[in-house]
Parts: C-alpha cells; structure tokens; sequence
C-alpha cells in the first residue's frame, strides 16, 4: 500500500544554546525573513513556528515593520505560530509555569490572529503526567511529540491520558521532528526516496498519511522546497505541503490505537539526556527560587495591596517562562548562555521582590515600628517560626513575643550584634569629614537617637528606631564646628548602636493572612506548651517528635514520630563523571569516595524552639580525571563538606543542610537515604502530580537508561521521604536499598563526543568549564520525614508546601509604641492533599477585579474542598481564563475535586 504523503516545514529553534540568544537572534531574523519571502511568493507554502511564541516575539522586536505580514499569514492558516510561549524543560520548572507559559504564549498568538491548537513538544526531554490534563482544560485537543514514548505504542499517535483521565490525540514524532529531511536531500529523487521511506515505515501509518517534518535546528526551508513537492506529487503518491495544525485536523483518519497514561520518560525511541537533571545546580536553585517569589508576590498583591503591579509581574513571568527553554535551565549550554539564564532568573525574582515588598509595605503601615508583621502565603493557618531583630535585653532579662490577643509566646535568642560600629581617633581638622558620612539622620545603615558631644569626644548612639527627640543635621554641623575651633588637637569619634539580638519566636499566622508581633521583656506565662522543646547535645537532638543521633562517620540515625528509623542518613558518596552535560558516565576505573577522615561535630543552637548543630566532615576527593578520563587522578584534595541538622518544635521532620567549596572535577556526589527494607518503587512529586516509578528504565534506542528521576517538591521511598526545596535528581540503588539524591556533577563539556553511555553526541563537543563549578560553594536545603504510613498518610503534600513556603516578615513603620492591628485572615483553604498552585489578581473585560485560584488534587481519591474568604462569586474557568460556570456563595465555596484534578476559580 502506497501512502500520500504530508509534509510540514517548519524549523526548531532552540534559543540559545551552544551560542547566546542574541547570536542566534541574528540567524533568526534571516531565517524568518526567508520564511515570509517564501510564503508571499507562493500561496502553496506553509510553515510551522516551533509552537513557540518566543520566536515570533523575537523576531518583531528587530523586524516590527513586518507584524502585519506576519498576522497576514496567521489569519490566512499559512502560518501556524504558538500555542506555547517557548518550548520548555516540563521536569525543571513547576506545573503553575507551565500553565503560564501555555497562557501567554496563546494570547501573543491571539493578537497576531490565532493560536495553533495543538500542544507541539518536539524535543524536551520527556514529558510530565499531567500535560494532558494541562493541554486539555486548555481546549487544546492534540499533542505532537518526539522523547519519551514507551515501545508500547506501534503506530505513528497515541491516546496519551493524564492522571485524572484527560486525554490528547498525540502524534508520536517517532523519526524525530526532522524525518522528512533525508527525503529531500536529492530533490530529482524526492519520490523514490519518500516511497523507500513510506515502505520502511509502513506499518506505523495505516490509513494515514506519512508526516514529513521539513525542517530542523536554526535555519528556513529552502523557498524552492513547495516546488520541488509539487514536481515529485503523483496520483499514486499525492504530496501536500500543511501547517502542523492542518495535518491533524484535516489529513489524520486512523483512531489512535494505543493509550499510555502519565509521565513519557522511555529512551526506547529517543534520548532523553537524563543528566540534565543535576548539571548547573545554580540554575535549579534560581529557577526555584523566582518562582515562589513571583508566587509570593502574586498573593501579597492580590490580597493586601491597592496597587495594579500586573505589569511587573508579567515581566518577572516573562522572564522565567524564558528561562525554562529546554537548553536553558537544563545547563546544557556555554557558559556565557549559562551566566545570562542565571541573570535572567536573578532578574525575575528581583523584579517580584519589588511587587511583594511594596504590597507588604502597605498593611505594614499599621504596625508599630517597634512591631513586626508576619504574612503567610499559603492559605492553611500555621505557627511558623520567625527570626525577628529586637532591642537586646540586659543580662538575666527575659523576653517574650506579644500578639493582638494578648497572648504571650516564648523567644529564644539566637545572637547578637556588635554594638561599637566605629572607633575612631582624629584630628579636629578632619571632624567636617565624619559628617558626610550622616544623610539626614541615618549612619551606616541605622538612625541617630542622639549624640554626646564634649571637649575631644564625639559619640552617636545609633538605634533601629530613634526613641528620642528631633534630629537636626544643621545643629550638629555648627555645634561640632564650634567645638573643633574651641579645642584643637585629638578627638575620639565612637558611634556605637543600641544592643541588637536575632529573635527567634513561634508566632501563629491565619491562612493566606497576617499576625503582628512585638518582642519585649517579660515573662512567659505558665501554660501547658503547645509541643515539646527542641534540644540539642553534641550527639543527639530531638523535639519530642524526631530524634536525631550523630554517629562517629557523621551519618544520622533519625527516628521518627511513629517510631520508624532510618540508619546513616546523609553519607556522602563521591564517585567520577567522565560525561557532560547530558548524560552522567562514570569512568572506566571509578575510585569512590564514601568515608571521611575526620569528623567533628558543633552545637549551635539549643531551643527550646530550634535545635541546630553542625557536623563537619573532612573528605579526601580526586581532584580531576586522567587525560584519558578513564581513570580518577591520585591527587587528591581535603574538602571539608558541613552538614547542619537542624529540628524545631512541633515539626516532624529533621531539616538539613549541606555546604562545601567544590576543588574537584569530573565528579559526581550523592546524599543516600539508607531504607530500613528494600523496596521496589518509589514516588516524586511535581507538576501537579506524584508520580510513581519502578527501579529501571525503559531502554532500547543508542541511550544507556539510567533509571534516575525527577523530583520537584518531595521523593519517597518505602517509610522516607525528602522535602526538597528546589528540583533534583534522584535515584533507588544498592538494589532498592538507599535513595541517593544527587547533590552535585561536575563536568566540563557540553556534550562529548564518545560517550560509553550514549551511541551519538548529544552536540558538539564544546569545552563549558563554568559546568565544573571549580570555586563555587555548593549549598543544598531538604529534610528528612521518616514515617512508616508512607506518603499519604504522612501529610507530605502539606509539609512540602510549609517546608517551601517560608512566611514574610517586615517591620512596621506607624509610630512605635502603639497596638498591634488585630489579625487578618486572607483566603483559607480546606481539603486534604490539596495543593494551590496560584492566587493572584484578575480583571475581567468589564473592568471588574477578582482573585483567581487554582486548585489541584494531589491524590487518586475525589476531594472535598471549601474555599473561603471575602467574596460572594465563584466562577470556574478554564487554563487559559474562559468561564465555564459561575455560582453565588455566602459561607465560602464548596467543590469536589476528582482525583489529581486541576481546578481554576475566580472569586469575586
């Protein structure tokens, strides 16, 4: 049987990757000119922009005389832009960016003429669960893909179904998204060369016609391309030229056959790269990091303040989305393109710093300056443990933290500041230049309560907030002036500060709401403590809930609240990396590194409401590879790896902490989690979904399939859990026995270009040495949850989101001494295994304001929920904003949500 024949030209373009964005900017503009030229001249051509916004944006920004040539074709269906902003990693951002992403790119296509309603991916690395589910509530019917499809599916699409039973048609790219090139290399010899192929292929098609994608990495189509189609078409072998668009929805007349359900992670068709998972930590770290803040930001502003700060919000989203490009925050490109996605990212989070300060600012406006206010952004009421700066007390005097109600809650100090910034000895010539240090009343960073000024002494007593009278700048000059005159010769200039100490206080807050707080002497009153006090000795810490004793290696053996203990938490095991960017490989002759020469261990907190100490262990590293990169090198390098443990009262879990300056190459360091039993799968969460997974991977194509896996907010395996604070790598070793989670890999190439894990170059073989992160101090945060009951039972999704989430704190600014405003509960929600990805402000095209939230179900069982807070209208909506239902409410709004369902509700 003789298949008609489809092509779609089209091209890939990474942004930046093995050369900067604006170098590829360059080619961009002349591919795309290239691309109208061809379109304009020949009403046959079509052309498919990558379903990416990003490089229709970039484009229009050098060439915006041609956006009205460009809507032309879009109106015309001749060119098929969007739906996605950029083609992005799934695994290294949070499912919220990726709802984001799809929503912004559909817009900028909406105003150009119209949106590609299909959910093009052709060439991340692997695809999360939930995208069905994101594609669908979307509108967006159809999926068209590359990596990750198991050896399950035969023909050319699929049914790809979400946890929740979601489901897109899928075209399964299974040549890759460039398999009609080889076709056209010969143009006098196109329709031989695609009935060789159509034969090859044949099974794949049934009564569909072949897909020939025409186009591949940074460059246009030739123009003649439509010509030399139309020469080679036949009646027996018709060749039509489409939009990726028209493809599925006018030639495709098979059903799907098969139907995969959840996350594509196979390398049986393609290479997935699985070690993009752990190279650039930095970038993890900034990309996490952006993302709560503009998370952050977005709910402050919706809540507490009265300023529209939508258009700076929208840049610091822009410039994340950006960041999430599939050669971006993977790490896989130079250094320079490495440096400017980490600017990028510190761009992002600087931006929605400012939008989060600024909505704060204004409910701070009603504390005393001697007070500070707490807000909680997640919408659970919680105790949370804050660090606040306060008046140091005198010796023997105790503090407590006074709340709205007047109740009283214990403080424990945790240090304490210099109080002598300056001490000076100096001529009375030079006193003017001492005053130019002072801007009005402010001196290195504090304000002057008053200054004591006699024959050859000057003092500034400096104070947080001046508690005494006015401050005049003009007065001091002359009286200062005056003195120097009266009495030459030696002075001594002191400017010493009232004494300042770290706070620490357990201050309950309301859901999504603020408390206010005043720190001052007194003395807690008798009543039965809320949980047991955190304690720590050199060898043990405990809270009542979690112990924690320190072996002689430096390992953990940590007990949980159910009695479940887990053995050497923490050993660090140090092994080579003779891979890049891609793909981990060890060397030939690995030397790894497990035990530490020597170990100390510190206490640096002892409660009652934090415990910490800190465990320093001395580890003897190969400093690189041989020339060879077979072999560790025998020079080794002492790296001293601090690990701080740390418990608080009323948790239950142990937090972590690890530090070190990294002084090797070529290497690969792990944390292992030993388990008590070995177990045959484990669990991770991210995307809106926990997946599960087994102790392999499906292999098959030219790549080694490592089983390590993706975590974005926790990993669990049998009774322990890791709370993760940004994404990593994880992996089931020692034959199901330890959980290993990937702290560092360091390596110096993009890609090589023989690699003993992988058949074909990942790229070109491009020296990155930024990648080995030699003088980078490596820093991880996570916790450790021991719990026999496993992940639903234990609450995980809950603590994940409280350990995350940290609350915001900020001093007041009304006059010191007066009330604290009473507490202020924003929205609160109720529901088990809920997670809400979003709350932010909304406008409607009326003008009119609401909060919209999203809701997701992280469990397989329907969910009650109730929403409430300060609205009388729920309107449920779908991804991209469209209304579907709307209901008055008066107690709150009550919902059911279907297992792993992702629900959006604008509250009005």
């Amino acid at each position: 049987m003789s298949h008609s024949a489809v092509f779609v030209p089209h091209f890939h373009w990474d942004r930046e990757w093995y050369e900067p964005f604006q170098v590829f900017r360059h080619r961009l503009v002349t591919a795309l000119d290239t691309v109208l030229e061809t379109a304009e001249a020949d009403p046959d051509f079509r052309f498919t922009v990558d379903g990416q916004m990003a490089a229709v944006e970039d484009y229009l920004e050098m060439r915006p005389d041609n956006r009205d040539r460009v809507a032309a074709l879009v109106r015309e269906g001749r060119l098929a832009v969007g739906p996605w902003l950029i083609l992005l990693d799934e695994f290294l951002c949070s499912g919220e960016t990726i709802v984001r992403n799809l929503q912004r790119g559909w817009a900028v296509a909406e105003r150009l003429g119209g949106a590609m309603p299909v959910g093009y991916l052709p060439d991340m690395f692997g695809h999360v669960a939930q995208m069905p589910q994101i594609l669908a509530r979307a509108g967006i019917e159809h999926a068209a893909l590359w990596r990750g499809v198991p050896g399950s599916v035969d023909g050319h699409a699929f049914r790809w179904r979400a946890p929740d039973g979601s489901e897109v048609r899928t075209e399964f790219l299974f040549d890759g998204y460039d398999n009609g090139l080889d076709v056209l290399l010969v143009p006098d010899r196109i329709g031989s060369a695609l009935g060789e192929y159509d034969r090859m292929t044949a099974e794949r098609w049934g009564n569909d016609p072949v897909l020939a994608m025409a186009g591949t990495d940074h460059s246009a189509p030739d123009p003649r391309l439509a010509a030399w189609l139309r020469r080679a078409s036949g009646e027996e072998r018709p060749i039509t030229l489409a939009t990726l668009d028209e493809y599925v929805r006018e030639h495709v007349r098979d059903e799907a056959r098969s139907v995969v359900t959840g996350e594509l992670r196979s390398h049986v068709r393609g290479n997935i790269l699985p070690g993009v998972l752990s190279v650039r930590l930095g970038l993890k770290q900034r990309m996490a990091v952006a993302e709560r803040t503009v998370d952050h930001a977005e709910r402050m502003n919706a809540l507490w303040s009265g300023r529209d700060d939508s258009a700076f919000l929208a840049l610091a989203w822009h410039k994340i989305i950006e960041s999430t490009a599939h050669d971006s925050v993977v790490g896989s490109g130079t250094d320079e393109t490495c440096d400017q996605v980490a600017a990028r990212l510190e761009e992002a989070a600087q931006t929605a710093r400012a939008v989060r300060d600024a909505a704060l600012a204004e409910p701070a406006a009603r504390v005393p300056s001697d007070g500070h206010l707490v807000a909680n952004p997640l919408p659970v009421a919680r105790t949370a443990l804050v660090e606040v700066d306060v008046a140091a007390p005198a010796e023997g005097v105790a503090l407590i933290a006074a709340t709205a109600d007047g109740s009283s809650h214990p403080v424990q100090l945790v240090s304490a500041a210099p109080t002598v910034l300056g001490d000076e000895r100096l001529d009375a010539s030079q006193l003017e230049r001492v005053l130019r240090r002072i801007h009005r009343r402010e001196l290195f960073g504090r304000q002057i309560d008053h200054y004591e000024l006699t024959p050859h002494s000057l003092v500034f007593r400096l104070a947080e907030v001046p508690a005494g009278g006015p401050f005049d700048l003009m007065v001091l000059r002359r009286e200062v002036a005056a003195a120097a005159s009266a009495h030459p010769g030696g002075w001594r200039v002191r400017t010493l500060t009232q004494a300042r100490a770290t706070a620490l206080v357990a201050v309950p807050v309301p859901a999504c709401g603020l408390a206010a707080l005043r720190v001052g002497p007194g003395e807690v009153p008798d009543a039965t403590p809320r949980s047991a006090p955190a304690t720590a000795t050199p060898g043990t810490l405990s809270n009542g809930l979690v112990e924690v004793v320190v072996a002689a290696d430096g390992t953990l053996e940590v007990t949980g609240a159910d009695g479940t203990v887990l053995t050497g938490v923490g050993r660090l095991v140090d092994g080579g990396d003779r891979g890049d960017s891609y793909n981990y490989a060890p060397p030939a002759l690995d030397a790894p590194v497990s035990e530490p020469t020597g170990v100390t261990v510190d206490v640096l907190e002892n409660g009652p409401l934090r415990s910490r100490a800190r465990v320093t262990r001395v580890y003897e590293w190969p400093a690189a590879l041989s020339c060879d990169r077979d072999v560790r090198g025998y020079r080794t390098v002492p790296t001293p790896v601090e690990m701080v443990v740390e418990l608080r009262a009323g948790e239950p879990f142990v937090r972590i902490s690890t530090s070190f300056l990294n002084q090797c190459a070529d290497h690969r360091l792990r944390f292992h989690v030993p388990l008590p039993e070995p177990v045959t799968t484990s669990a991770s969460a991210g995307q809106f979904a926990v997946t599960e997974r087994g102790l392999t991977a499906e292999g098959g194509w030219g790549e080694h399939p490592l089983p390590t896996f993706p975590a974005s907010s926790f990993v669990t395996a049998g009774p322990a859990t890791v709370l993760l604070g940004h994404s990593a790598e994880y992996e089931i070793v020692d034959d199901g026995s330890v959980l290993a989670l990937t702290l560092l890999r360091a390596v110096g190439s993009i890609s090589v270009n023989i690699h003993p894990l992988r058949d074909e170059p990942a790229a070109s073989e491009i020296p990155v040495p930024g990648a080995q992160e030699l003088g980078t101090r490596i820093e991880h945060r996570f916790a450790v949850l021991p719990s026999a009951a496993g992940r639903p039972d234990a609450g995980t999704v809950a603590l994940a989101e409280e350990f995350r989430n940290d609350v915001l704190v900020v001093r007041g600014t009304a006059p010191g001494g007066g009330p604290l405003p009473e507490d202020t509960t924003g929205v609160r929600v109720e529901g088990r295994d809920v997670q809400v990805s979003a709350l932010r402000r909304v406008a409607d095209d009326a003008g009119g304001t609401g909060v919209e939230i999203r809701l997701v179900a992280m469990s397989d069982t329907a969910t009650d929920v109730r929403v409430t807070g300060p609205f009388t209208q729920a309107t449920t909506v779908d991804l991209l904003g469209r209304p579907l239902a709307s209901v008055p409410v008066r107690d709150g709004a009550e919902l059911t949500l279907g297992p792993w369902e992702i629900r959006t509700v604008v509250l009005s």
